[in-house]
């Protein structure tokens, strides 16, 4: 019988726990998946629930609906081509897909194009929150048919984190690929903001000696403040805890190679695509594949020399430096993502709501933070804003913290600590506050071995010099 409020194709942790979600807010849910265990795995979590595991992608479909609604949740690529080539035959116009992977934008659109001529709608959603999100409430970023909206506006809201103020952390994006997309850039923000943290962590550990108990506390009382978020809070949490078989701080036994999943590298490469300034998010990505040569940098440390001695710097100094310093370079980070945004959208002309997405990641997501608030309020009260650090509120954030991130730059280069992300955040800043730039250099050198020609700043026009007659 067609009952069933919404089919869920992919019942790994993140799509069961979805279907949990939709389930305890009151939607109905047929769930798919290949794997017999998962399928079992379902059945066995929704015992007595209005919910059930199917066995085949034609008895979810017979059991909806309709107009049907379909959520894949299963790897991005050629695992959603192959659902949807067996799925959309069994489906009808005015049926409703939805994509929620960390899905390349582009591939979203090629697969709304492909189906433009079968009336069914094709929704790729960004959903952010992980594990625990996607149970008890997660970040959501749909967009693509226009038309879909309406069918799934009551789930998704009714499912998603809510703020403070009761708002529901989703909202419709746009068309296209924006959803995606948004989710995309939100993910290259995520990598520039972890790496950042992660470099805090390197400075008290490597240069002020402090144990992860200490560094824990600190970065509690940081969570209390302006540098409030997800990522600050969890990283207190981490570094509070103990190895149950050693005793030791666990965070010290793990291996420092970090792995990624593709989407940070995704925003550095349509950055660069697009024009767009976003260094600290591709020296995040940077940062994650040179710490994948790990045994290479185990040999590298024993031929290569570092920083001279320099004298231990105090603490109680440091400590409130840093802190600034890192607000700075979040700060830079979120500015670095919204003009990825604000590019992309004057690409395709998918007229994003940037005050909506800074609503939306306010909560659920990974890099919800106090200082969404006042990015909301930035681009709300100037829709045209041309960068993140041209808010009023903002620029003055950066005058009082920009000497301490300048500081904290410069400590790390003195004692030979990586601080990708620092480094890169601060020179963004100097450089997009700069008047001039040595780009007339670079230029002139561009038309002495290649006549690439140059402009003038005295007069108009096109300019060609032979260098060396």
């Amino acid at each position: 019988m067609q009952t069933m409020d919404i089919g869920l194709v992919g019942l790994g942790v993140m799509g069961e726990n979805l279907a949990l979600n939709l389930e305890r807010n009151g939607f109905s849910v047929s769930g798919f998946d290949l794997d017999a265990g998962k399928r079992n795995s379902f059945e066995s979590r929704t015992q007595g629930l209005n919910a059930q595991a199917v066995h085949a992608l034609a008895d979810l479909v017979g059991s909806l609906q309709q107009p049907r609604c379909v959520w894949l949740m299963v790897p991005a690529g050629a695992a959603v081509d192959a659902v949807l080539a067996e799925l959309t035959p069994l489906l009808s116009a005015g049926d409703v897909v939805m994509d929620g992977g960390n899905t390349l934008y582009t591939d979203t659109q090629r697969r709304m194009q492909a189906l433009k001529d079968s009336g069914i709608h094709y929704v790729g959603a960004g959903v952010s929150g992980g594990e625990e999100g996607a149970l008890r409430g997660p970040a959501l970023m749909p967009g693509g048919h226009a038309p879909a909206w309406p069918r799934l506006k009551p789930m998704l809201q009714a499912i998603a984190a809510k703020t403070e103020d009761g708002t529901p952390c989703c909202d419709w994006m746009g068309p296209g690929g924006s959803g995606h997309f948004v989710k995309m850039v939100h993910n290259g923000i995520e990598y520039a903001d972890m790496q950042t943290i992660c470099e805090a962590y390197a400075l008290m550990h490597q240069l002020l000696g402090m144990s992860p108990a200490d560094m824990s506390a600190v970065f509690h009382e940081w969570n209390q403040g302006e540098l409030a978020s997800y990522l600050v809070g969890i990283t207190a949490d981490i570094l509070a805890h103990t190895d149950p078989e050693t005793g030791e701080a666990l965070v010290n036994l793990i291996l420092d190679t970090a792995e990624q999943k593709g989407t940070g590298k995704w925003a550095s490469q349509v950055a660069l695509d697009l024009g767009v300034t976003a260094p600290t998010i591709a020296n995040a990505v940077f940062a994650r594949t040179i710490s994948a040569l790990q045994p290479e940098r185990v040999k590298a440390a024993q031929v290569l020399s570092g920083a001279d001695t320099q004298p231990m710097p105090d603490r109680s100094t440091v400590l409130p430096r840093l802190e600034r310093a890192l607000l700075a370079a979040k700060i830079c980070a979120y500015a670095q993502g919204f003009s990825l945004l604000r590019a992309a959208d004057k690409e395709h002309q998918w007229q994003l709501p940037m005050g909506t997405v800074a609503s939306v990641w306010r909560a659920g997501c990974i890099i919800r933070a106090r200082l969404l608030q006042d990015i909301r309020r930035a681009f709300e009260g100037s829709p045209d804003l041309d960068n993140l650090l041209m808010d009023p509120h903002f620029a003055e954030v950066m005058a009082r913290c920009q000497q301490d991130l300048r500081e904290i730059v410069a400590l790390g280069a003195l004692h030979g600590v990586a601080m990708p992300s620092f480094m890169s955040a601060l020179s963004y800043y100097d450089a997009y506050r700069s008047t001039r730039l040595p780009a007339n250099l670079l230029q002139a050198q561009r038309d002495y071995f290649g006549a690439h020609t140059y402009q003038r700043v005295d007069k108009p026009g096109k300019f060609h010099t032979r260098w060396n007659g």
